[in-house]
């Protein structure tokens, strides 16, 4: 009898000492734990309150080859429709009307920000370099709908851009297509 006490004596101190040292090690990776938050007391903060105490104005900061929101040119848009057709989300839609003269007139150019992945596939395949990314990455609201950018309002036809030689075209619209082209390049060439 007095060896299954000294037994169960000696199981109960074995209990005990497991017991205070899971205990001793709790407090120890606690401490740790909290050393590192402890010591983000004293230091200077890393984050930056945006937009409020920002140096300059974020879209500065970009890179070039950044892609925010989608922007058309319509003064330079020849109505190819190869955009529309590239989307693999179809989140931009084109429709054409004929007018007597025979002309194709863009009644409709929207672009869907909902939906867009941002992939720039349809920026690639312009002839023209009309559509392109925008520094422009803020689109927060609250209803999706409003996310619909529309390029030609109803009831306002569009020509579409008949390209000639850039000796013949207007200046202004000459400085755009030459816009557009610095575009397309910048996204043809790897990084």
């Amino acid at each position: 009898m007095l060896e299954s006490q000294i037994i169960t004596k000696a199981i109960r101190i074995g209990a005990m000492i497991a017991y205070f040292k899971n205990i001793t090690e709790t407090v120890v990776a606690v401490i740790e734990g909290l050393s590192i938050t402890f010591s983000y007391l004293v230091r200077k903060p890393s984050t930056i309150q945006y937009p409020d105490r920002i140096d300059r104005p974020v879209q500065d900061t970009l890179p070039r080859r950044y892609r925010g929101h989608l922007e058309v040119d319509m003064s330079i848009c020849t109505n190819c429709k190869a955009c529309e057709r590239e989307c693999p989300i179809t989140c931009i839609a084109i429709t054409d009307s004929e007018k007597p003269d025979k002309k194709r007139w863009m009644t409709r150019f929207d672009i869907d920000l909902a939906k867009c992945m941002y992939c720039g596939l349809c920026s690639e395949v312009c002839p023209t370099g009309a559509i392109r990314h925008s520094p422009e990455f803020e689109g927060a609201c609250f209803n999706p709908a409003s996310m619909v950018r529309r390029f030609v309002y109803e009831g306002n036809p569009v020509p579409p851009f008949k390209p000639k030689k850039v000796d013949d075209m207007e200046p202004d619209l000459a400085k755009r297509v030459e816009v557009g082209k610095e575009f397309m390049d910048l996204f043809a060439q790897p990084e």
